[in-house]
């Protein structure tokens, strides 16, 4: 029994370490001079159904200081009240062209981006919001201070608002791990593509990769058009929304985050570099691996091995927590029970691949998407 403990402890050590490489840091926009020129940026949302979450977005637009913008909010098909809020906030409504079987946010975007002004474009989830009145002018002169070329994408930091929200933690953090960067080793590594959430680009850029429109079929329009900007040469920066943007996902109860997330992990694990993939398997399983060495000393009534394995079980929430709250306001004190969080990950990642490999098909919004 004692072998077996310490066996247990140096697995769950070794883990905790590997998690340190794994998600080294999380780079975050910084602040840009008060005085730079910046061109009229056409800012496009695809939407569908999302009366009840696009309004912070509208308004967080309508307070920015920054004022040469448009905005495009392309209807996909909704059926609730989302083209008629967008229109009172004065931005130009489009109907999304896409077929019902279709993938229907890059239809959105590739409509969208045909009917823009702007030399740059942004494209923005109907769930996104800007932190605060320079949080635009924020972003945009960051992209020009790095030359604006390719893509900047961000990912928002996740508000949560409701406990079983929280459930989202550690897919927040492998969602990031996974775009193979933000390890110690990123800048070694391409990047699986770009975020979705928030993406910046120049227009001219945009329409040579062939944009949106040449990735209709794909699931996650993000890490594929992250690619087509890639195979033109052109670099793709995925970076923290933390002080600039933030989101709440899946407000609508737990079957929308299930669906949310089932459809996220469908394909997405096939852009991780085999490498970051390997430390992320093991941080998983270190999970498990000290919660069960606690629950082992427990049973042993060893007070040695029930004290460092105690120490490793608070070592791990610590850490878990860390990474979760570089990605959003999770609650700190979820993190004491983090095996049920890691436990609730692993469930909805195995349905995603039931879904992709055996189903072939996921479904989100009322949509069935062939994967």
């Amino acid at each position: 029994m004692l072998l077996s403990e310490g066996i247990h402890l140096m697995l769950g050590i070794m883990a905790l370490l590997v998690g340190v490489f794994m998600f080294w840091s999380l780079p975050v926009v910084t602040n840009t001079e008060s005085k730079i020129r910046l061109p009229f940026v056409s800012i496009i949302i695809p939407a569908r159904n999302e009366e009840r979450r696009i309004y912070p977005l509208l308004r967080s637009l309508q307070e920015q200081r920054y004022r040469s913008f448009e905005v495009l909010v392309v209807d996909d098909h909704s059926t609730d009240r989302t083209a008629a809020i967008a229109a009172s906030f004065g931005a130009k409504v489009l109907c999304n062209d896409a077929v019902e079987s279709g993938s229907g946010k890059s239809a959105a975007c590739w409509r969208g981006a045909k009917h823009a002004n702007g030399q740059w474009l942004m494209f923005l989830d109907a769930d996104t919001s800007l932190a605060d009145a320079d949080s635009l002018y924020r972003i945009l002169g960051f992209y020009k201070r790095q030359g604006a070329r390719g893509i900047l994408s961000l990912q928002p930091y996740h508000t949560v608002h409701r406990l079983y929200e929280n459930l989202s933690a550690i897919f927040n953090v492998i969602v990031i791990v996974g775009m193979n960067v933000f390890n110690r080793w990123g800048a070694r590594f391409k990047t699986a593509g770009s975020f979705g959430p928030c993406i910046l680009c120049d227009k001219d850029e945009y329409f040579s990769t062939g944009g949106h429109r040449k990735i209709l079929g794909a699931v996650l329009d993000d890490l594929a058009l992250g690619q087509a900007f890639m195979d033109k040469s052109l670099p793709v920066s995925c970076m923290g929304g933390s002080g600039v943007i933030h989101f709440r996902m899946y407000p609508e109860g737990t079957r929308s985050l299930i669906e949310g997330w089932c459809k996220s992990f469908a394909v997405g694990s096939k852009s991780t570099h085999p490498i970051v993939m390997l430390m992320t398997i093991l941080w998983i399983s270190g999970s498990f691996i000290s919660a069960g060495a606690l629950l082992s000393s427990v049973a042993s009534i060893n007070p040695v091995g029930l004290a460092l394995s105690f120490l490793l079980y608070a070592a791990y929430a610590l850490q878990t927590m860390l990474f979760s709250r570089r990605c959003g306001n999770f609650r700190r004190w979820i993190f004491v029970f983090y095996p049920l969080l890691f436990l609730f990950f692993t469930a909805i990642h195995a349905y995603s691949l039931f879904r992709a490999r055996i189903l072939r098909s996921v479904r989100w919004k009322d949509r069935k998407i062939q994967v």
